[in-house]
C-alpha cells in the first residue's frame, strides 16, 4: 500500500507544481507524508459536501482542482468554513492536495479532457507554455469537430456533454453559422481571447465570461463564444486524473480505488429566465 508520500510523487509527476502560476497554491494542504493511501476521491472544489463525501467513502486522500487557500491566512479555526473543512479533514484522517493551474497547463491537462468530452480531436494549446519547448504544454486547447456543424448545434453538444448547471449555455453568435475548428479553456478563460482570435477558430468555449472583454472580443472580430458554467468545463478532467494517477502508481507496483465525486459543486443554484 502506497504512503501519502508516494501518491504524491506521482501526481507530482503528472502535474509539476513548477507548472502552476506564480499566484497559485497547490500541493499539499494537509496530512502525513507516511501515512497509508487506499482511497483517493477526485473533485473540483474543497467544500465541505465534498469533505464529509470524501470522509463517508473512507478515502484516504482528496485531490481537488481548485486551492481551498488560494491567499494566506493567519488560522484555520473550525469558526470560519475552511477552517472547519481543514479540521474535519484531520480528524477523519483524510489529507488534501490540489492541483489546480499546474493540471491546466499539463499534457494532457484539463482543456484536453474538456476537449474530449465535446468529441474534438484536439491540435495543440490555445497558448503555449514558454517553458515547455516541445509545445505541448500550456493554458487552453485548440481542436476540431469530425464534421462541421452549426453553432446551435454545438451549443447542443456542449450542452450535452457537460454536467447539468442551472446557468446551462450562454451563447454569441449567429446560431447558423458554421464551425468545426474550436478553442476551449476548463475555468474562466476570458484572458485568452486574443488567443483564440489569432489561432482562427470558429468558436471560443470557456467560463465565466464578463459582459464588457465579450462585448469587445466579438466586435473585434473574436470567434462565436460559448461561455459554460465554470465547474462544469472543469468536472471533466477528474476522471482523467483519476485514470492517470492510477497507472502512474500501477507503474511502480502501486494500488490504490478512486473515485470521482459527482456532487454539484457550481454554486448557482437556479436560473429564472427574462419574462420582458
Amino acid at each position: 500500500m502506497p504512503k501519502l508520500s508516494d501518491v504524491l510523487t506521482a501526481l507530482h509527476g503528472l502535474y509539476d507544481p513548477e507548472w502552476a502560476e506564480s499566484w497559485d497554491a497547490v500541493g499539499l494542504v494537509c496530512g502525513d507524508p507516511d501515512a497509508e493511501v487506499r482511497k483517493v476521491l477526485f473533485a473540483v472544489d474543497p467544500v465541505q459536501a465534498v469533505a464529509d463525501e470524501a470522509l463517508a467513502w473512507g478515502a484516504d486522500l482528496l485531490v481537488t482542482h481548485h486551492p481551498l487557500f488560494l491567499r494566506g491566512v493567519h488560522s484555520v479555526a473550525a469558526t470560519g468554513f475552511k477552517g472547519r473543512v481543514v479540521h474535519s479533514l484531520i480528524k477523519g484522517d483524510c489529507a488534501l492536495a490540489v492541483a489546480h493551474t499546474n493540471a491546466d497547463s499539463a499534457d494532457p491537462g484539463v482543456s484536453d479532457a474538456l476537449a474530449r468530452a465535446l468529441g474534438l480531436v484536439v491540435a495543440g494549446p490555445l497558448d503555449p507554455s514558454a517553458a515547455d519547448p516541445e509545445g505541448c504544454r500550456g493554458i487552453g486547447r485548440i481542436g476540431a469537430l469530425p464534421e462541421p456543424e452549426s453553432l446551435a448545434a454545438f451549443a447542443a453538444r456542449a450542452a450535452k456533454a457537460l454536467p447539468w448547471t442551472a446557468a446551462g449555455l450562454r451563447v454569441a453568435g449567429d446560431p447558423a453559422r458554421t464551425v468545426q475548428t474550436v478553442a476551449v479553456c476548463g475555468g474562466a478563460g476570458d484572458s485568452l481571447f486574443a488567443a483564440a482570435r489569432r489561432a482562427g477558430v470558429d468558436v471560443y468555449l470557456t467560463a465565466d465570461l464578463r459582459h464588457h472583454p465579450a462585448s469587445e472580443a466579438i466586435e473585434a472580430g473574436s470567434p462565436a463564444l460559448v461561455d459554460a458554467a465554470h465547474w462544469a468545463t472543469e468536472w471533466p478532467w477528474l476522471e482523467q486524473a483519476a485514470a492517470e494517477l492510477t497507472a502512474a502508481l500501477a507503474a511502480s507496483g502501486a494500488t490504490v480505488e478512486t473515485y470521482v465525486s459527482r456532487l454539484p459543486t457550481d454554486p448557482w443554484a437556479f436560473h429564472v429566465p427574462s419574462t420582458t
